[in-house]
């Protein structure tokens, strides 16, 4: 069997042996930042005011580490029908924030929403879960939120609020209602309302992150302005120019689990999609392509048209007049894809450029992809914000042209490109209205505040998929004395009716039968899909007078801005479990940052240490910002990269002052918001240091091997085992496999034996299942100089991996690689060993076995000696410093007793107090709930009905969880798992599945969770 040559790095440091790297890389805690002082080069801010200034308060900031109060029980005098004390209700809703959306189940505990779950009744969101949604539970217990309507900045009622907008609606002239995409009918419905009420009202949709040119292009290729829907599940090809279909581009989580579903080599199936990235930022789709080329973004165009060329010329269509690119072997080899699976083809692109997309179309047109891999009759509406009405709406406010403007929540201020145009304007306007439900940087402006409902204490329906509908509605009263903001649109319009009885009764027109039982199974799917006519899609577009508008390559600098994985565009830039989310590409936290290529550091001088940097000065146009820089493999030459979302001065007391705002170098001048600035942009040092927190800088394996197994498809093909390290241990009469020879006796596993699998081949990398854990499991945030000290505390990482073929030794060799690397995502929790090194070191045994295989912690009896941290070959453990909830270094104390957050809080599992080791459980108390419930049924639990956190969250089905010991189980099925009888006469179960293997098998610690090899679809000769 093989043994894979490449070499792996976590990062460059590690790569250059770096001093200061190799200084600190193997010590779990370094020698500077003592508990209170300041980071050097740092934001300024310690520890001891780190939680004191966070709004949250206590919990919600530092999340789950709080006790339960104190309260005296007092029994129900009349128990409500719905609320059984320890038992959980579920209610289907749908989270929708901006443009991104996703179905979801809602765990309610005594009446509080802890937990979000994806809906697998859907097929729009595919049953998975995004980081967004996930978090989006602790955002209601936001203490920043409005807790009552402001008028001039003083809180009144909603009578006399009501009374002075219809006042100020009445006399207007002229007024817009600004908002992101809606694509809600009823919410659709109740502007119309006001429409009719006021006729000179105006609807002006935008979305932070435009997708305008795709719908200006299919409008005018097909003479339909909509995004279509897109199905990966169906290619076997696809190409990719700098759309991050997997990370941010317009479904992510749908299709993380269609492209999953093309990756997965499983029941003798050894085919797989085979991706071509083309891009300028390190992506999630770039990190998971079989082939990736960095180009800068004033490329993508000319990439895109001789791609047109190339298989228009074997189709016997005209070519299009367009440059040709230099190195252009890896676009024909492409072409070449395209053409052999014609039918079962893919082409997307996430530029913003009308023109670029017209080729686009042009070219899936060429390959038949439409009908198959891409349907124009399902549209998807989540993005319907036209950039031009927006541009010519801030033109008109700046005019004077608007006596006010309704911003239905929306905050363009801070996430438009325009937004500080946006900010002079409203100085002209007579009122101006937001719907907020916090004062952030548009409500500040505005003259009257109706503070919305957050989505969990809402009804509402969506139409995000033309015919796939789903529904929202109220998991929680609300908290504040807040209003439904389609409530106060009827309010305003005159409409004395309710919006849920708005809402039932145009439901209820379309049911048949039991009125009132059809509506029920409405709410308790929370879906509904129907069939939607389809019509024949014929391409009419000019592609050759798009070719020629296309702009050609620019020579100078050239800034890249892009959505990153944790705070996305910003709108929840205040969640805390956000801002500690590691971004998946660069491991980093509580922090935006350009991106720089090694190459272009080096030329600038930029000196590196551990986690330590430079501030760099940016510089576009006639804005200049200071920002950090962070050295990015992959970064394509001549590009720099920086994230959304950061920067804001009204998000709350977690998202102020994070980073920088990078929706102001947004480029307009072309009719439409393009992510990228291609002239006039300069970056140089600033000779500052700074400090960014990375959570992959450390928790070193040691130099070990063979920790990521990979191949290739056509090794795959010809040898199921492919890849796989074999590890064996010497004896005099031999070499054994380990396992055969073993010091321990086993264990008896009578009943279930719980275990998981992980397909590297499906992770994308995305990060759900981390927020996941978090959430279930009460893990607490510390902040960005307790990462800094490598004290995080989260259960499950993502472990990225940079991989080369350069020899090993070479450096030279090896930084070139770094330029462009090939890219592995390995979930690692605790791996439940059978031989635990962890449980034989602990001296009060807190640490021990279970019988049905999970490695258990009791809390109460660890005494904080650590010995088992130190003897975690995978470094899982996570050690307690701080009683976060109550030590005044973390948390506000004047509001101990009744802290908005601790209402987030699962009461299933245990909270941990100062000085105790936790870790990964695999989510045992849903293990004992799953077989409770199967007992009072008098029956086994069934597969699937019992998984864990993380894996109910992963869009793409990487995780797989259950019982081993259960034949029929999906994860029986996938290992091969066949009952053998050992030497000592016992009947174990013998994992035969040929991809499968234990991470650091050669240690013989027999985990619990199996890793199945990463295969790439590439050539022999490439690999």
């Amino acid at each position: 069997m093989e043994n894979t040559k490449k070499q792996y790095w976590k990062g460059l440091e590690e790569l250059t042996k770096n001093p200061e790297y190799e200084k600190y890389a193997d010590k779990e805690f370094p020698e500077y930042l003592p508990v209170g002082e300041e980071a050097e080069g740092g934001t300024g801010a310690s520890r001891r005011d780190f939680l004191k200034l966070m709004g949250f308060g206590v919990a919600a900031a530092s999340l789950a580490a709080c006790e339960t109060p104190v309260r005296k029980a007092i029994p129900y005098l009349n128990k409500p029908a719905d609320v059984d004390p320890g038992v959980p209700n579920y209610y289907a809703s749908t989270y929708v924030n901006g443009s991104e959306y996703c179905s979801v189940v809602v765990k309610t505990r005594e009446g509080r929403p802890i937990k979000i779950d994806g809906n697998k009744l859907s097929s729009v969101s595919g049953g998975g879960t995004s980081s967004q949604a996930q978090a989006s539970v602790l955002s209601l217990y936001d203490k920043e939120r409005l807790t009552a309507p402001e008028l001039g900045g003083k809180k009144v009622s909603w009578e006399d609020l009501d009374k002075e907008v219809i006042k100020q609606l009445s006399s207007a002239k002229k007024v817009a209602l600004v908002s992101n995409s809606v694509y809600s009918p009823s919410t659709l419905k109740s502007i119309e309302g006001l429409q009719n009420k006021y006729p000179s009202l105006v609807h002006v949709q935008y979305d932070q992150v435009s997708a305008s040119g795709i719908l200006s292009a299919n409008e005018s290729s097909f003479g339909i302005k909509a995004l279509p829907s897109y199905d990966f599940s169906k290619a076997d090809t696809i190409v990719s120019f700098d759309a991050d279909f997997l990370g941010s581009w317009i479904n992510p989580t749908l299709f993380s689990k269609q492209f999953a579903q093309t990756r997965k080599l499983s029941n003798g199936k050894k085919s797989m999609s085979r991706l071509y990235s083309f891009e300028s930022n390190l992506s999630l789709t770039g990190a998971n392509a079989d082939y990736r080329t960095a180009i800068k973004a004033s490329e993508q165009g000319v990439f895109v048209a001789n791609l047109y060329n190339a298989i228009a010329s074997k189709v016997g269509m005209s070519k299009v007049s367009a440059p040709k690119i230099a190195d252009s072997a890896i676009l024909m080899k492409a072409a070449a894809d395209l053409l052999k699976t014609k039918g079962r083809s893919l082409v997307v692109s996430g530029s913003n450029n009308e023109n670029v997309q017209v080729l686009v179309n042009g070219i899936n047109s060429m390959l038949a992809s439409y009908g198959a891999t891409i349907n124009l009759n399902s549209a998807v509406y989540t993005k319907k914000g036209d950039d031009k009405e927006m541009i010519n709406f801030i033109k008109g406010l700046n005019a004077g042209s608007y006596d006010g403007v309704i911003f239905y929540n929306a905050n363009p201020v801070y996430d438009h490109a325009q937004g500080a145009q946006i900010a002079t304007g409203l100085k002209k306007a007579k009122f101006s209205i937001s719907t907020s439900d916090r004062k952030d940087e548009t409500a500040a402006l505005a003259t009257v505040i109706a503070p919305d409902n957050h989505y969990l204490e809402s009804w509402n329906d969506f139409e995000p998929v033309a015919g796939k509908f789903s529904f929202s509605q109220p998991t929680i009263s609300p908290l504040f004395d807040t209003r439904q903001a389609q409530e106060s649109f009827l309010a305003w319009a005159g409409d004395t009716a309710s919006y849920f009885d708005m809402l039932k009764s145009s439901w209820s027109a379309s049911l048949t039968g039991d009125i009132q039982a059809g509506w029920d199974k409405l709410l308790q799917d929370g879906v509904v899909e129907k069939t939607i006519e389809t019509t024949e899609i014929t391409f009419v577009g000019d592609v050759s007078s798009a070719a020629q508008k296309v702009s050609t390559p620019a020579s100078g600098l050239e800034l890249v801005i892009y959505e990153n994985y944790s705070v996305g565009t910003g709108i929840q830039a205040n969640n805390p479990w956000l801002q500690e989310m590691p971004d998946p590409i660069t491991k980093s936290v509580w922090d935006n940052y350009i991106t720089v290529a090694p190459k272009m550091a080096e030329e600038l001088g930029l000196v590196l240490g551990d986690m330590e940097t430079q501030l760099v000065s940016l510089t576009v146009g006639n804005q200049t910002i200071k920002a950090p820089a962070l050295v990015q493999p992959g970064q394509a030459a001549g590009t720099i990269g920086l994230a959304l979302g950061y920067g804001r001065t009204n998000g709350g007391k977690v998202a102020n002052k994070v980073g920088v705002n990078a929706y102001p170098f947004i480029d307009n001048t072309k009719g439409f918001q393009n992510k990228s600035v291609t002239s006039g942009v300069k970056l140089e040092l600033s000779g500052e240091k700074y400090r960014v927190a990375q959570t992959q800088t450390h928790e070193t394996y040691m130099g070990r091997e063979n920790v990521v197994q990979e191949s290739i498809l056509s090794k795959y093909k010809k040898d199921e085992s492919a890849g796989r390290y074999h590890p064996m241990i010497s004896t005099y009469s031999g070499a054994k496999k380990p396992g055969t020879i073993s010091l321990w006796k086993g264990h008896e596993y009578p009943n279930h034996h719980w275990g998981m699998t992980i397909d590297l081949n499906s992770c994308t990398g995305c990060g759900a299942c981390t927020v996941s854990c978090q959430a279930e499991n009460n893990v607490p945030v510390v902040g960005k100089e307790e990462v800094l000290n490598r004290r995080e505390m989260t259960w499950l990482r993502i472990d990225r991996y940079y991989s080369s073929d350069a020899p090993e030794g070479d450096l030279t060799a090896m930084e070139i690689a770094a330029e462009n690397p090939e890219v592995t995502f390995q979930p690692m929790m605790c791996q439940q060993c059978n031989n635990a090194p962890c449980e034989t070191v602990c001296p009060v045994a807190a640490t021990n076995h279970s019988s049905e295989g999970l490695n258990q912690m009791a809390y109460n009896r660890c005494i904080g000696t650590r010995y088992c941290a130190n003897n975690c070959p995978y470094k899982v453990r996570r050690f307690n410093w701080f009683k976060y909830h109550d030590n005044d270094q973390f948390a506000d104390n004047t509001s101990m007793n009744n802290d908005l957050g601790k209402m987030v809080l699962n009461p299933d599992v245990t909270v941990r107090a100062r000085g105790v080791m936790e870790k990964c459980s695999f989510c045992v108390q849903r293990i004992q709930a799953g077989k409770l419930n199967a007992k009072q049924e008098g029956r086994r639990p069934v597969d699937g009905e019992i998984t864990s956190a993380c894996a109910s969250a992963c869009p793409s089905e990487a995780l797989v969880f259950g019982d081993l010991k259960d034949p029929n189980s999906k994860i029986s099925q996938m290992l091969k798992i066949k009952e053998v009888e050992n030497e000592k006469g016992k009947k174990d179960l013998e994992v035969t599945e040929p991809r499968a293997y234990h991470m650091l098998e050669e240690l013989r610690v027999d985990p619990n969770v199996w890793y199945f090899t990463k295969i790439r679809n590439k050539e022999e000769n490439e690999a």
